[in-house]
């Protein structure tokens, strides 16, 4: 079937292994990425390799207008992966304000400004998914810091609250809890080298004991934007190797 699919925060890591896991013939993929051509580029060339058609959109999600703009460049989209994320360490006794609006900028408006823009269209054609990814923080309460925790949690909440809006238009909202995944943008967050023993613990606490990598997340996603999913919506699904429980 024919689909325009949109995911954001697809230059690297887990949102470049689901555009291209859900690239094949007949699909469009719309990569947003912000300042990132080149990454982003190669992300594209995988995605043609698989038969999809691919359409580059920069914009900065921490801007409201800017998010506006990139829905009304996308179009017509039948599926929306809210995957971009503004990463937050900074400790609750050093959080600024700014850090924290900034970080639920990009975490929590930007995907509801998406949603509702893009989710007219999806109505209109009586099919719809929207797929967010949230984190396995809100379970653990970090390592990250609160702005991120708590951006994460209320993109729970608006998952629901969606999929209670949304649902008699066609449209499924969900999302993807990823745990422990290994990837370029948690190394940087960790100072630019992992800590292997902090790796073995984490891996120790999990029910499979190996280390995590994004794709592991694109069989979940799949699901969750095919039409088998039609009765799935507002749920949450760790995909973290057993690290939490729902």
């Amino acid at each position: 079937m024919t689909h325009r699919i949109l995911v954001t925060g697809a230059r690297r890591g887990i949102g470049a292994a689901l555009a291209v896991g859900l690239a094949q013939p007949e699909r469009t993929l719309l990569l947003h990425h912000l300042a990132a051509p080149d990454e982003v580029a190669r992300v594209a060339e995988q995605c043609r390799e698989r038969g999809a058609e691919v359409l580059e959109l920069d914009a900065d999600l921490a801007d409201p207008a800017a998010v506006q703009d990139l829905a009304d460049r996308a179009g017509a989209v039948d599926i929306l992966v809210n995957n971009a994320a503004r990463a937050s360490n900074v400790d609750i006794r050093e959080l600024a304000l700014e850090e924290w609006q900034q970080t639920f900028a990009v975490n929590v408006t930007a995907p509801m400004l998406l949603s509702r823009a893009l989710a007219a269209g999806m109505a209109e054609r009586g099919w719809g998914r929207i797929v967010n990814i949230t984190s396995a923080t809100v379970r653990l309460g970090g390592p990250s810091g609160p702005s991120y925790v708590s951006s994460k949690a209320a993109l729970i909440g608006l998952t629901r609250s969606l999929a209670r809006a949304l649902g008699r238009d066609g449209i499924t909202v969900n999302a993807i809890s990823p745990g422990a995944i290994q990837t370029q943008g948690e190394v940087e967050l960790a100072g630019g080298h992992e800590d292997p023993e902090a790796v073995a613990r984490t891996i120790a606490v999990q029910a499979v004991p190996r280390r995590l990598v994004p794709d592991d997340l694109v069989s979940a996603v799949r699901f969750l934007v095919s039409d088998g999913a039609a009765a799935t919506t507002g749920q949450v699904i760790e995909v973290g190797g057993g690290l939490v429980y729902r």
